[in-house]
């Protein structure tokens, strides 16, 4: 049964506080009398600037599936996942969205859904403005039949998106509980249309468990983007287990009622005489295989500040792991525990399902967000810049208002372009909700979003924006957040999907109002080269610190480009303005005189030479 919600157009505010001073009235004092009472009569309030605004009639149609049937399977509550990726390279995001899968063996066979075939989707943006003055500018349109995309092979859960044959277009890895699928991205043919080309067999990136999050990340720095896909547990419809609350009524398990499994890494190893990509699998020689766990969100990145990409795994109700490379080699060694980041300050684990990393207290390092089950908080841990953390979730803020919810999709952007990350949480719970079950609501799980914006301190202190603003008020089953510039207007937009309900994209109308530059980082062959480091300065200062990526997030792709924030900056029209790049090869150069307000597309290569 399928849940569905109108959607109606609506802005969404942040009230200012403050206090208003009115004016003194002057009164003339009549001897022997008294001055007349005059009742005030308060002004208007000022009209509040907005901070996203609900996108309607853009075209995005997609509305997720669980294939639920009444037998209260796992899969149901886990959602769908999503990714922005350029894939005709007209310079603005299109989006792929994973679709569910009927479980039930005749369901699946059309009966009783006869005709009623899931597919995942892909849309074209059709971008023509980014002004956003411009009215009804911004539509997508279903490509997903003339792209060559049959992504029905299992029960979608995510993607990752990178190029993988160092061709220039980006490619596609999807997960599945069931057989994943890697789809080529083959550029344009002789009528200019872009299509993909299944190539999950050839180049031997089949998993059949369950996946959900994976990363496209080069962990031998030999410039071939490798792949990591993380696995959750050992399931099978057809022999599941049943579960009930603690009155008896029936309701979905947990993780732990199922055994772990490990993750899966390979290793790219370019291009044969046939120019196929090939890969092999490197899970063993990793290390892996001797390390299970219910894993969700994955995100890479240089942790501990040796020059090499690293990857931490976020587990459901288990440890968290943290996986370094210290030889860049692609032997990971573990150190969750000894890292700090594992357990939360109680010393337990947590239902850890979204992550996302960035300079969050910004010290030039990466820090660490994830998010957790209801009556857990989620969590914050700040890197020492020596891959050291420290659980700073009460302490900053995010903690508290999150023990009345379930986090799913997380991200980190500057909602505002001041220069601080802030942070964007999606809530859905995973138990049925008492008052909303007895209701009648087919699926009741439903919670509001949340949005947090950081005060630009170290460490720094989040506030819950999240009442007042219409578009993360309403009720819904939310699991994935991608976060993207959709309409190249300079600032970080949102693409929220939903389990059993349509996706919604919420478009940041703040943020452009601040002075901003955007970066476009490359390799020679036209590949992003995800893992790069941008540093902001000014006079030789650094202001921020941004990583190109397109990994954390649950179950989804991010926008590959950098965004900085420049409304703090005391010089906002970008004069003296330097970005310094330190490529994943281990390469510094600097970029002097980039002017703000535009994205700038940097090779490496062409830059000015500096030692790291």
């Amino acid at each position: 049964m399928t849940h569905s919600r109108a959607v109606t157009e609506v802005a969404s505010f942040r009230w200012l506080g403050g206090l208003h001073l009115p004016g003194l009235l002057g009164a003339a004092l009549l001897v022997g009398c008294q001055p007349p009472t005059v009742e005030e009569t308060p002004p208007p309030p000022a009209k509040p600037p907005v901070l996203f605004e609900l996108a309607t009639n853009t075209g995005l149609e997609f509305e997720h599936r669980s294939g639920q049937f009444g037998r209260l399977l796992l899969p149901e509550v886990m959602g769908g996942g999503g990714g922005w990726i350029d894939y005709d390279r007209d310079g603005d995001l299109d989006l792929y969205l994973v679709q569910g899968q009927y479980l039930d063996p005749e369901w699946r066979e059309g009966s009783p859904a006869a005709g009623d075939v899931l597919h995942d989707r892909l849309y074209r943006n059709e971008l023509v403005s980014a002004d956003p003055a411009v009215a009804g500018r911004l539509s997508f349109t279903d490509v997903t039949s003339q792209s060559g995309l049959t992504a029905t092979s299992g029960y979608g859960m995510g993607v990752a998106v990178g190029d993988l044959n160092n061709d220039g277009w980006d490619d596609l890895y999807v997960t599945n509980l069931g057989s994943n699928q890697l789809w080529l991205n083959e550029g344009p043919g002789p009528d200019g249309t872009v299509s993909f080309r299944d190539a999950t067999t050839v180049t031997g990136t089949d998993d059949p468990r369950w996946s959900t999050s994976a990363a496209f990340v080069d962990v031998d720095h030999d410039g071939w983007l490798d792949l990591y896909v993380v696995n959750y547990v050992d399931f099978e419809a057809t022999s599941d287990k049943r579960c009930v609350t603690e009155t008896g009524t029936p309701d979905y398990c947990g993780p732990r009622s199922y055994q772990p499994v490990t993750d899966r890494l390979w290793r790219n190893l370019g291009l044969d005489a046939q120019g196929e990509v090939h890969f092999e699998d490197l899970s063993a020689s990793a290390g892996l295989l001797e390390v299970a766990g219910p894993g969700l969100g994955v995100v890479a990145g240089d942790f501990d500040g040796d020059g090499q990409i690293d990857l931490y795994v976020a587990n459901d109700q288990a440890q968290n792991h943290l996986w370094l490379n210290p030889d860049g080699n692609g032997r990971l060694r573990e150190v969750g525990l000894a890292s700090g980041s594992a357990l939360d300050s109680q010393g337990r684990a947590q239902a850890s399902m979204g992550i996302d990393a960035g300079d969050i207290d910004g010290d030039g390092d990466l820090d660490l967000f994830m998010t957790h089950l209801i009556q857990e908080v989620n969590t914050l841990y700040l890197n020492d810049g020596r891959g050291l953390f420290a659980d700073r979730s009460a302490a900053t803020g995010v903690g508290p208002p999150s023990i009345a919810t379930t986090g799913f999709g997380t991200g980190l952007l500057d909602v505002e372009n001041d220069g601080d990350l802030d942070l964007v949480v999606v809530n859905g719970e995973v138990r049925q909700i008492p008052e909303q079950r007895d209701a009648g609501d087919p699926f009741p799980m439903k919670q509001p979003n949340q949005l947090f914006l950081s005060d630009g301190r170290n460490p720094p202190t989040f506030s819950d924006r999240s009442q007042g603003v219409p578009a993360f008020a309403d009720s819904l089953v939310s699991r994935g957040a991608i976060v993207g510039d959709v309409d190249n207007d300079g600032d970080s937009d949102i693409l929220v999907t939903n389990l059993e309900g349509r996706v919604q994209l919420l478009l940041n109308r703040t943020g452009n109002q601040a002075p901003w530059l955007g970066l476009e980082l490359r390799g020679r062959s036209g590949r992003h080269l995800l893992g790069a480091r941008a540093a902001l300065r000014v006079g030789g200062q650094v202001l921020s610190t941004r990583w190109a990526h397109s990994d954390g997030g649950y179950l989804t792709a991010r926008d590959p480009r950098v965004l900085f924030g420049l409304g703090r900056d005391r010089r906002p029209e970008g004069s003296g303005l330097e970005v310094r790049i330190q490529w994943p090869s281990g390469v510094c150069e600097s970029w002097p005189g980039l002017e703000a307000g535009r994205y700038h597309p940097l090779t490496e290569g062409s830059g000015v030479s500096e030692a790291c």
